[in-house]
């Protein structure tokens, strides 16, 4: 069965993609999370429970003056079906159908120290000459892999740290 989600996701996916407002669709589901996400009392508006269906209706319909109709009615309908607290989820979801539909591939790089600038321009180059597709690059330091990089790919991870090759001689020392 699949979650709720994907199928939320999906159908605003092909319902934005039909009407060719893909990216004004994206742009806008990741405005409205965000500021859910930042405003708590907003957060408590859209997903709380003490409200009404009318009453939070009421209240999209005054914040979302400049929405396109195909998202606002996505909410409307969220609100409607009591889906409003699977957004964010929903929101992820959305942004991987559209990431794979513009063959965008989420790569993130980890390493015990700062990477310069053109290595990890390197890494980036040489996985899109890998697989075809256009790769959206993050970099980030974290010193308890005591050093090599850690990859994510978009759902796979190479771990090439010196912790993991340390955790791995220990496993074995343990076995032996």
């Amino acid at each position: 069965m699949q979650e709720i989600e994907d199928v939320y996701a999906r159908a605003l996916f092909e319902a934005a993609q039909e009407a060719g407002r893909l990216d004004i669709v994206r742009e806008q589901l990741a405005a409205f999370t965000e500021a859910l996400d930042e405003n708590r009392d907003l957060e408590v508006f859209f997903l709380s429970p003490y409200f009404s269906t009318d009453e939070i209706k009421a209240g999209l319909e005054r914040a979302l003056t400049d929405a396109d109709p195909l998202f606002s009615n996505f909410l409307a309908l969220a609100i409607e079906k009591h889906r409003m607290p699977a957004l964010n989820l929903i929101r992820r979801r959305f942004d991987v159908l559209c990431d794979h539909e513009n063959r965008v591939l989420p790569v993130e790089i980890t390493s015990a120290v700062a990477l310069g600038e053109q290595t990890v321009e390197e890494i980036g180059r040489r996985i899109e000459e890998q697989t075809g597709e256009h790769v959206e690059l993050t970099s980030k330091v974290d010193p308890e892999i005591l050093g090599g990089i850690v990859l994510r790919v978009g759902n796979s991870i190479l771990d090439a740290s010196i912790r993991d090759r340390l955790e791995q001689l220990r496993k074995e020392v343990a076995r032996g």
